[in-house]
């Protein structure tokens, strides 16, 4: 369970003395907070004060209830770029510098804590950088190898954030996800737990929800949903878990039209087919994407879309189903 190279004691010493933000990726999922808010909490039993900060916006329900919640005080970057040096100490939660979801913010990312695969390999002082199904069980971890009791806030929280990323332990679990859930369990706030998981749905996604079954096509195995109206990351996630449900669909595609550009999020059940890596090799050299072998996302820059827009979808379901044809035994990859 426990990683010899991760000493969650040096990280501790590493802080010491100096002004700490962590930092998650922009658009902060229930994961993400809870890691955030578990390593604050953490790192004050030592006497080591934090900010949690983040570049993008709280866009899901779920998200802001948890904030709310709890109390958790999660502040923009924009309220923090006055005060922010580079000489301020920055750990990466749920995250990676240059991971594309995460905006480089002043100040030095001397540590990261995250559970995705790496594709921009940095140097850290301190590095903690696992295959989980959650990132919160990892903070978990640090108190039971500290001999540290969370509070029954953090443990929610932190309960919480690894039910949501596992799908409720349905989707990339491994043992330390079963073993934090064990210990964290007794120790929560229950009522506050069941609370978060009521009513995280709003009138306003039913309409994403539509046009997510109005306009899937299928090719062979792999579903293809297109949003033509921006979405939040976080509800485009749950619209390729929708997906995903079908009985026809082994790999979800579901995708957001944006100003900017495009935000899209894959889903596999297909042991031959890693959903962060198909995203990777899909965007490479127009976008960015990335994650784990069941789940991941990426963003494609409207620089990097058919000038007629008419033409987008066709272009990027060509994308993926040319880079699967590839992945195939036979393929030109």
């Amino acid at each position: 369970m426990c990683d010899p190279k991760c000493d969650p004691n040096e990280l501790i010493a590493l802080c010491q003395g100096h002004s700490v933000y962590i930092q998650t990726h922009n658009f902060p999922d229930p994961d993400a907070i809870a890691c955030a808010y578990g390593l604050q909490k953490l790192l004050a039993l030592y006497g080591v004060r934090s900010t949690l900060c983040y570049d993008g916006k709280i866009d899901r329900l779920s998200a802001s209830k948890m904030l709310d919640t709890f109390g958790i005080e999660m502040l923009p970057y924009e309220q923090l770029a006055a005060q922010m040096r580079e000489q301020d100490w920055i750990i990466c939660v749920d995250s990676q510098k240059n991971a594309g979801n995460v905006t480089d913010l002043v100040g030095n990312e001397i540590a990261c804590i995250d559970h995705h695969p790496t594709y921009v390999p940095i140097e850290y002082r301190y590095q903690d950088i696992r295959i989980t199904g959650a990132c919160a069980s990892l903070i978990a971890e640090y108190y039971v190898r500290l001999g540290k009791q969370p509070d029954p806030d953090t443990a929610a929280a932190l309960l919480y954030g690894i039910k949501m990323d596992t799908l409720q332990f349905t989707r990339g679990v491994t043992g330390l996800d079963i073993g934090m859930f064990g210990f964290l369990f007794p120790l929560c706030d229950e009522e506050k737990l069941a609370d978060l998981e009521r009513n995280n749905m709003e009138f306003s996604d039913l309409k994403a929800y539509g046009e997510a079954i109005e306009s899937i096509e299928l090719y062979d195995k792999v579903g293809f949903s297109c949003i033509s109206f921006s979405c939040p990351d976080a509800l485009i996630a749950i619209l390729s878990d929708f997906i995903l449900t079908l009985i026809e669909v082994d790999v979800a595609v579901v995708f957001s039209f944006r100003r900017d550009g495009v935000k899209l999020s894959v889903r596999s059940e297909d042991p031959d087919v890693h959903a962060g890596n198909l995203l990777h090799d899909a965007l490479e050299g127009i976008g960015s994407g990335g994650g784990h072998a069941a789940m991941g996302g990426g963003f494609i820059g409207r620089d990097h879309l058919p000038e007629n827009g008419q033409y987008a979808r066709e272009f990027i379901q060509k994308l993926f189903l040319d880079t699967l044809a590839k992945s195939e035994p036979g393929g030109q990859g």
